[in-house]
């Protein structure tokens, strides 16, 4: 056992030398200082970090010369980012289900920018947060970066190749990889936010903070800052934290000076621990944020200063009690989407982002699973202001070849992208667990290394990367729907309850599905830590209610939003398969969930069935029932009526007759919350649903029949609108009748006129089986009597005018951006 023990050990420590030596290296070269000489930081403190999103070019395809100065690209498309051009693609059958029915394609990003005389002698960076799939960025005709992997940022140090006091042109080629590269919708181009970076030869790295907390108690919390600081031999240095609460009030500071003794041109310095009294906890329900500035002092003067947020909490994981935050047992509530926004595709606008996180957990959600890639910046910054968990995934499969779209193998790339990965997240006090991949344990050519044991190798060398860089948190990967040895499709399956070999071997146990073979999971594995990673939406409540939610971790809802590829036919265009729309309409059934999730609330909700579809997929039945909840059918039609509740029972009333009650049956899984009157007798008029605990009504849903439709009532969903140039607005056109009920029957082609400090993105009927694109049209026809148009501000305040009309009616909406 000894000798295997040493020889694993060996095996790790020499494929991790062999992968960080190339990283290494690669990494020196980006960080060439261009100058030896700090100069004040005040100097360019308001410069420091530039929004770059501004003022690009595009075209699509791949012209040749596209990276060189003098590249006329005045027939280009003129846009601001973010941006995703595959979405922009025709659909078509040929292309396949599982990216959306959207070709695989390639474009040039291009950009004039000026670089000021006052530059010269500073670090000049650009920070790109991701592109899709892979990309090359040149300055001034020089290649400067590369990415493989579009999920992770980068960042290029450009201080040599500019010319100072004149223009500069920055070229970025991006390209959606191969087919076969990804198993679902990325999209395509520089779909998140991009950066202007300048610094001093001596300055703190990328991502270079990190806080932690490592005692914490309601009486004191001690906070332990480091700071990677580059540049600051040869120096008088000095690395000062001071660390404020929410209201910027600071309450503690520390500082130390490095060791010059070191090869190294950087180092990650701790400084001295600074002691809280009374902290304010960082929790779901009061997530509070301290803010720690650190700066770097040389030779007497400040030459840096960062700033980044956290929080203090406690995450406790066992197989007695699954999870605690702060002491506290807490059930993950969560759902597992892909990263598409709906109609911007997969552009990550922040406040697009943080309306679906805000809607989410109004329902009750209290935490995301990232499947299965890292997300924006934004969302797990959102998550730390809102209240939400994060379990924060890095890729897919461990595969070169299999769903990896980069032109170099993701075996040779992993040390830097988990890097990157780790160190951008982990002062977010939202992310509570770091998942290393999915569903990639039945197959070697899936599981990185050839160990011959499931990847359970590959598993420990990453696990101990993630440490190096966060020893804070524990580390998962997802399981397929398989037992042990990857048997899934053997008659022995139903009779074998061996789980995963990798999955037993993971800090925290994450299986895909399957609920109901847990008791026997923990037959073989009593100290499971398990967390139901991926839940089936068409079980609703029974993945919820049928776990041991006293010792489990936790459960993610699998498309609980419905997102774009993945789909199993044409032309639907994605997963659909949902509680939410793509539009994030919630569907009646996204309301037994709620009730689920947050039982103190009473719920009722009238749903009628309209359709249903049942697959297998990934060796587990998927599907949905369609409801809606619309009372506007023909005379004669008798329609079945589901009554989804909280509540103990229901009486159904058409018209204000009863129908006759029913009681809720909390025994079965499958039955709780879901409540069938059968064949109801469509009349004109109203059905309500009355919800009653313990004799008393608690809530009540009414539906009523509409009538013609003789206006377009217009509302805007979001609160301020601010005049930066990316916040969004979203309004919501419904064909309503003369008493403002929606008309669901009304489909006539909207046609949009903007006016003002804002420009159209989109409109969205939330045809999930659309052949319609979103960007470059002004006329689509409603669909149940609804629209969705998406606006962009511009960067001056103003007011904006929306009109809208079909070939009956029309209307107005005033709005302005401050």
């Amino acid at each position: 056992m000894k000798t295997s023990l040493r020889a694993l050990q060996c095996f790790c420590a020499l494929c991790i030398l062999t992968v960080l030596s190339a990283h290494a290296q690669q990494y020196e070269r980006q960080h060439e200082q261009a100058a030896t000489e700090n100069i004040p930081f005040e100097q360019f403190a308001e410069d420091n970090r530039v929004l770059f999103n501004f003022d690009w070019h595009f075209t699509p395809g791949n012209p040749e010369g596209a990276e060189r100065t003098d590249f006329d690209e005045a027939a280009w498309r003129k846009l601001d980012l973010p941006h995703d051009f595959q979405f922009e693609q025709p659909w078509g059958e040929e292309h396949g289900g599982a990216r959306g029915f959207k070709p695989m394609c390639d474009g040039w990003y291009r950009k004039t920018f000026r670089a000021e005389a006052a530059w010269k002698g500073r670090q000049i960076l650009l920070d790109f947060d991701g592109i899709l799939y892979y990309s090359d960025v040149y300055v001034n005709g020089t290649k400067v970066a590369s990415s493989e992997y579009g999920y992770c940022g980068f960042e290029a140090d450009i201080s040599r190749l500019l010319h100072y006091g004149a223009d500069n042109v920055v070229a970025v080629y991006a390209n959606t990889g191969k087919k076969t590269g990804s198993r679902w919708y990325t999209g395509g181009g520089i779909f998140r936010d991009v950066y202007l970076v300048q610094q001093n030869p001596t300055h703190i790295g990328r991502h270079g903070i990190f806080v932690t907390t490592p005692s914490v108690s309601d009486a004191q919390a001690t906070v332990q800052v480091q700071a990677d600081v580059y540049g600051f031999k040869k120096h008088e240095t000095l690395v000062r934290a001071v660390v404020r609460d929410a209201a910027g009030k600071e309450v503690g500071r520390s500082e130390t000076t490095p060791n010059q003794l070191t090869k190294h041109h950087h180092d990650e310095i701790c400084l001295p621990v600074i002691t809280l009294s009374r902290p304010h906890r960082w929790d779901i329900d009061s997530p509070y944020l301290y803010q720690v500035e650190v700066e770097v002092v040389s030779d007497g003067v400040v030459v840096d200063r960062q700033h980044d947020r956290f929080g203090i909490r406690t995450l406790e994981f066992s197989p007695q009690f699954g999870f605690k935050l702060n002491g506290r047992k807490l059930f993950l509530k969560g759902m597992a989407n892909h990263h598409d926004m709906g109609a911007l595709g997969a552009a990550a606008f922040e406040s697009g982002i943080e309306r679906q996180l805000r809607l989410m957990k109004s329902f009750g959600y209290n935490s995301i699973r990232c499947s299965h890639n890292p997300y924006s910046a934004a969302l797990t910054r959102l998550c730390d202001e809102i209240g939400l968990l994060v379990v924060d995934e890095l890729i897919d499969k461990w595969s070169d070849n299999d769903y990896w779209g980069g032109r170099k193998p993701f075996m040779q790339l992993w040390p830097g992208l988990i890097e990157e990965w780790i160190t951008r997240d982990r002062n977010c006090p939202s992310v509570v667990l770091w998942s290393l991949g999915n569903e990639l344990q039945t197959r070697p050519d899936w599981s990185g290394y050839d160990t011959n044991d499931w990847g359970i190798t590959t598993y420990r060398i990453f696990d101990q990367m993630v440490k190096r860089y966060d020893p804070t948190r524990l580390t998962t990967v997802a399981q397929f729907p398989a037992r042990a040895g990857a048997i899934r499709e053997e008659k022995e399956f139903k009779t074998y309850f061996a789980p995963p070999e990798l999955g037993c071997a993971t800090e925290v146990n994450s299986f895909n599905y399957q609920w109901d073979c847990y008791p026997k999971y923990f037959e073989y594995c009593p100290d499971l830590i398990l967390y139901q990673s991926e839940a089936v939406t068409n079980q609703l409540q029974a993945p919820f209610y049928g776990m041991d939610r006293d010792r489990t971790v936790g459960l993610a809802y699998w498309g609980a939003i419905e997102y774009w590829g993945e789909s199993n036919k044409w032309p639907k265009k994605g997963w659909n398969y949902s509680f939410f729309s793509h539009t994030l309409q919630p569907y009646p059934q996204a309301w037994l969930i709620r009730g689920a999730f947050v039982p103190e609330e009473p719920v009722v909700r009238i749903g009628i069935l309209t359709g249903s579809e049942s697959l297998d997929w990934n060796d587990v039945n998927v599907g949905q029932k369609a409801y809606t909840s619309f009372w506007n059918f023909r005379k004669g039609n008798v329609v079945p009526v589901t009554v989804f509740t909280n509540a103990q029972e229901v009486e159904l009333l058409l018209n204000g007759r009863s129908l006759g009650r029913q009681q809720n049956d909390t025994t079965d899984v499958f039955k709780r919350g879901i409540l069938l009157w059968k064949e109801v007798p469509f009349e004109p008029g109203n059905l309500t649903a009355v919800a009653y605990t313990e004799g008393r009504e608690v809530a009540r849903h009414r539906i009523e029949t509409a009538g013609q439709a003789v206006a377009l009532r217009l509302e805007a969903e979001q609160g301020p609108w601010k005049a930066d140039g990316m916040d969004l607005q979203y309004i919501a056109v419904r064909a309503v009748d003369s008493k403002g009920r929606v008309v669901p029957g009304y489909n006539e082609s909207l046609m949009v006129e903007v006016d003002g400090a804002a420009s159209f993105l989109a409109m969205d009927n939330a045809d999930h089986y659309t052949d319609l694109l979103f960007h470059d049209v002004t006329t689509k026809p409603m669909r149940q009597g609804y629209m969705l148009i998406i606006l962009r501000s511009q960067r001056h305040a103003g007011k904006v005018t929306l009109k809208v009309r079909t070939p009956q009616l029309k209307g107005t909406l005033k709005l302005a951006t401050q």
